[in-house]
């Protein structure tokens, strides 16, 4: 009996593509559940998680009325974060704090002060810092929260019952 028949058979009984096409998914199953790599794996373990505080600023937020939405904000204790367009989690609120909205007022001398700022219309506007904690992971790179880095300057989303707006981080920092 010959190795190969005249039709491409092993043996006249096993088709030589049926064993290359077995091979190359045998070949899949073993890359994907047995050498997953550092991005595939679903448990993180041994993973460099840390509580972080992250710093934001608002600027220009309009709100009907800033010390009752400060109020309730700081309340609630939590808020919920999309970074880049991905939900990330809930995370606690540490502080809010509502920063003065000022003008420049030139002065005969030359000189130039900062005075509150006299417009009807900037009742209802606000800045806003605020401090929010979670954990996120140390990497060599930065903190990554979820799957996204985050560092100072990039945009977060903060939404809530009855509010949904952007911040800037300012700072993040590891918390000891």
């Amino acid at each position: 009996m010959a190795l190969l028949d005249s039709k491409g058979r092993l043996f006249g009984k096993i088709s030589i593509l049926d064993i290359g096409a077995i091979a190359i998914v045998g070949a899949v199953v073993i890359g994907i559940f047995f050498l997953p790599g550092n991005s595939g794996s679903v448990a993180q373990i041994g993973v460099n998680v840390k509580p972080v505080e992250v710093e934001l600023l608002i600027r220009g937020l309009s709100v009907k009325d800033p010390d009752r939405f400060v109020k309730e904000f700081l309340e609630s204790e939590t808020t919920s974060v999309v970074i880049r367009n991905q939900p990330f989690a809930n995370v606690g609120i540490k502080s809010i704090e509502r920063l003065p909205r000022t003008t420049v007022a030139p002065q005969p001398d030359g000189s130039v002060k900062a005075l509150d700022d006299p417009r009807p219309e900037i009742v209802d506007i606000t800045d806003l810092r605020i401090i929010l904690t979670s954990d996120a992971q140390l990497t060599s790179n930065g903190f990554v929260f979820g799957n996204n880095k985050v560092k100072v300057g990039h945009t977060v989303r903060l939404e809530g019952y009855n509010y949904d707006f952007n911040g800037s981080v300012i700072d993040i920092r590891a918390v000891e």
